[in-house]
């Protein structure tokens, strides 16, 4: 996709949004709800107070992220089937993998098969998801109103904000995200986790434009100073797409002993729209997705002998009060850092695990000499060094800027949708080998991979916006959480998997069994959920050092 059809692409995602506003107006704008349902709050950011470091926790770290499987009809089963015919663990029917095209049954299957992105936009018209959705929406614009009452500087026209730039500027509506997730709900997602769980501190500092990108430092509440932690950065992904969108991933690895970073790239949600010349952000300038990304990894890795440098450089840009170094900096083991990222977010991880490789661009942070990234995560999708097909959005979206060189330099783990950014139904059989072509990159280059196609997948899988086309993620509101469902549970799975196979030590949760998640094709998460339509693939060798190499592990994979 070059990069005029990025755009028309983006124009198309706009009016997802639009008509997706349009169905939410129904439901009304609560006048009540929480007050200030942000995690980690203060003044820079306007959000709830967090506990403080170090507050007892009521679940350690090694708590079960909800990952559970939904059931689903199997895909050659007629659309209207009951969800009760889904296969259970351990078969997987292979009818829909082997129709032959054209036919009935070909096309039955992906009427099925396709019926699934539509899962998400019925479940939420739930009384109980609503009223919560839109309560958390009016409270996340009350805080975002607070935050420029406090600091007008948050709407100077140098910095381009404004309610409706960044597009998800306040938080509200669909850039919730999750509305179950937050401090001021009584849930386990809610308070019980900001509570007993986590302790979130809300962050400001410079990018290297002097654009003010807001953001949160996770970290699990019974860590202390001295603790070495495993930690990941998470990158977003471009137009509406939050930081809270992604808190899914924040809670699940906290929960599992990491230190997070969450942030909102320039151009996106609470961070400023553009520089101080004018220099935009977001998929408007992509660029931003992986010098921004290695401005976050310089922050969180800062400390009160090593300040984050851009806050001096561009001191007195703004009055507002900049966070000088990682507010955790002493709970990270330096040697144990991962990063994720999400469509853009992605593409910027997949650039920035790779510099300072044998040929490639020299790492370019100021805080480290070389790149300390040990391993990536790439949700929809792991680019190729050479480009080609990203995932689920197609040719890759960076035509037109300089992409700086980079290599396959680390174990990464690429994930895809089906459908991609404006889900449609196939008419003929999609190449099945697409998705691979990042993957193919690192086998070339001999370095640990892993690629999956999450089945009846939208791009927003890992993007919780609320009425977008994806498959299920909250189909039991009343619950007061939003768990079990279908292609988020699986990234969750091997993203928790993949981290802790190439992040955790001996004695830490996650270590012993990472490589069993991983190779589990049998279970809820695996290759039942797996792709028809485009092959899941690895080769990566597990702790014991026997190679793991499989094309096509939905189809079943021979041990090694």
């Amino acid at each position: 996709m070059n990069s005029n059809l990025f755009r028309i692409a983006s124009s198309v995602y706009a009016t997802l949004v639009a008509a997706s506003l349009t169905a939410c107006a129904g439901a009304g704008t609560a006048t009540g709800g929480p007050a200030a349902g942000v995690p980690g709050g203060g003044a820079g950011s306007g959000a709830s107070p967090s506990p403080a470091p170090g507050a007892s926790a009521s679940a350690g770290p090694s708590a079960s992220p909800s990952a559970g499987a939904s059931a689903h009809p199997s895909p050659s089963a007629s659309a209207s089937a009951s969800p009760s015919a889904s296969p259970s663990p351990g078969t997987v029917d292979l009818t829909c993998d082997n129709a032959p095209y054209p036919s009935a049954q070909w096309t039955q299957c992906e009427a099925t098969n396709y019926a699934m992105t539509g899962e998400a936009t019925s479940e939420q018209a739930n009384a109980t998801f609503q009223q919560r959705w839109s309560a958390q929406g009016t409270a996340n614009t009350n805080e975002w109103l607070a935050r420029a009452q406090a600091d007008p500087s948050w709407l100077s026209p140098t910095s381009g904000n404004s309610a409706q730039t960044p597009l998800c500027a306040t938080w509200g509506s669909q850039c919730a995200g999750d509305p179950f997730r937050y401090a001021d709900f009584t849930g386990p997602d809610g308070s019980a986790f900001y509570s007993g769980q986590a302790v979130v501190t809300p962050v400001v500092f410079y990018d290297d434009g002097c654009a003010r990108l807001s953001g949160r430092v996770w970290a699990p509440a019974n860590s202390a100073s001295g603790n070495r932690l495993p930690n990941v950065v998470i990158q977003n992904g471009s137009i509406q797409a939050p930081e809270t969108l992604y808190w899914w991933a924040a809670q699940m690895l906290v929960r599992e002993g990491y230190v997070v970073m969450t942030f909102d790239p320039r151009g996106q949600g609470r961070s400023d729209e553009q520089t101080p010349s004018g220099q935009a952000g977001s998929n408007l300038n992509v660029v931003v997705f992986w010098t921004g990304l290695v401005n976050a990894i310089d922050f969180f890795r800062s400390t009160p002998s090593t300040p984050y440098p851009w806050n001096a450089t561009c001191a007195g840009t703004y009055p507002t009060v900049v966070t000088n170094y990682n507010p955790y900096w002493d709970r990270i083991d330096r040697n144990r850092l991962g990063i994720a990222g999400h469509s853009a977010g992605a593409v910027g991880v997949s650039v920035v695990q790779g510099y300072g490789g044998a040929g490639a661009a020299p790492w370019p942070g100021k805080i480290d000499a070389t790149n300390p990234v040990k391993v990536a995560v790439a949700w929809d999708g792991l680019r190729a060094p050479a480009g080609g097909n990203v995932g689920g959005i197609g040719s890759n979206p960076t035509t037109g800027a300089t992409v700086p060189s980079y290599v396959a330099r680390v174990p990464a783990m690429g994930n895809s949708s089906e459908y991609g950014l404006t889900p449609m139904a196939f008419t003929s059989p999609p190449p099945p080998e697409l998705h691979k072509v990042g993957y193919g990159a690192w086998v070339a280059a001999g370095v640990p991979v892993y690629e999956l196609t999450i089945r009846g997948s939208s791009h927003y899988e890992w993007s919780l916006l609320a009425n977008f086309p994806t498959t299920s993620w909250c189909p039991n509101p009343s619950i007061g959480v939003c768990e079990n469902g279908w292609g988020n549970p699986m990234a969750q799975h091997y993203t928790l998997a993949w981290f802790d196979r190439w992040l955790k030590q001996p004695g830490e949760a996650g270590y012993a069994d990472a490589d069993a998640r991983l190779l589990d094709d049998n279970g809820a998460q695996g290759r039942v959920k797996m792709s028809f339509r485009f092959h899941s693939a690895r080769n990566y060798p597990d702790r014991g050092g026997a190679l793991h190499h499989c094309e096509n592990i939905r189809a079943g994979c021979t041990p090694p």
